[in-house]
């Protein structure tokens, strides 16, 4: 039987540099190590956060960043936002995102949140950088603006997807990879987890969004001492997805490497 030990595992988005997690940083990185993490993607959400990722790249090869406005945070933007994420993707091999649509959050402001999306997708394509969204009650409308516009030759990732499995093939077929976390072993998402057995195999990545969206107690691996998601139970996120899609270990971590580093070319 393949044990996790000689495994190579990869989280497609998490945020390292969140404030929950500085107390704990130094001996989460040693996990990571220890679980088998090669690549880590760290996704800005705001410009005030774009500093702290990039600075956490440069102190570990493991970590790719990733900088946008989440729409959570589009009307806290300055004026001159699109110059400053210009010039961080200009400085090195960055990723675009977390950035994207939501209709969920109280008195969203719809034409705002496309108007920013549709920027930083424009930006994304023109230096073909790989993009992660996010979504919530929009995807109708998010597949809408991803016929429209541009997109990156790469790719572009739906994290955590939580639409429908009828739009599963529409994404993949303009280029979308689509990121499980562990959150959807709680059993209340039984939807999203049928949802991932319609997702195709080489579009399947996998997620912690450490400090967020934690596993169930009894199936994480680690926990941190402010009791938010470990990075390092991205490797739980592996054991509970080879059970949901009925695959052996080894093959689904090769296919899930593949996917990422396909997806993550231009960044590595």
């Amino acid at each position: 039987m393949t044990s996790f030990s000689n495994l190579r595992l990869y989280d497609v988005h998490c945020h390292l540099q969140d404030s929950r997690l500085q107390a704990d940083l130094p001996n989460i990185l040693v996990d990571l190590k220890a679980v088998g993490v090669q690549r880590i993607v760290v996704n800005g959400t705001r410009e005030s956060d774009w500093p702290q990722v990039l600075q956490l790249a440069a102190t570990d090869c493991r970590i790719i960043p990733s900088i946008g406005l989440h729409p959570w945070y589009v009307k806290e933007r300055s004026s001159v936002w699109p110059a400053k994420l210009q010039a961080c993707l200009n400085s090195g091999t960055c990723a675009v995102g977390e950035i994207g649509l939501d209709h969920w959050i109280e008195g969203f402001d719809s034409v705002t949140q496309e108007e920013v999306f549709v920027q930083q997708l424009d930006l994304a394509s023109t230096i073909n950088r790989p993009v992660s969204i996010h979504c919530l009650k929009a995807w109708g409308r998010l597949l809408e603006i991803l016929k429209a516009e541009k997109r990156p030759e790469v790719g572009f990732l739906l994290h955590s997807y939580g639409g429908p499995a009828e739009m599963v093939r529409s994404f993949a077929d303009l280029g979308g990879y689509f990121s499980m976390s562990g959150y959807f072993a709680h059993p209340r998402k039984a939807r999203q987890r049928e949802v991932f057995r319609r997702v195709p195999g080489d579009r399947l990545l996998f997620e912690t969004d450490a400090p967020d969206m934690a596993l169930p107690v009894e199936i994480q691996e680690f926990r941190s001492s402010r009791d938010t998601n470990h990075p390092a139970n991205i490797r739980a996120v592996y054991k509970f997805a080879t059970e949901l899609l009925n695959k052996p270990l080894e093959r689904l971590a090769t296919e899930v490497e593949a996917n990422f580093l396909r997806l993550f070319a231009p960044c590595l």
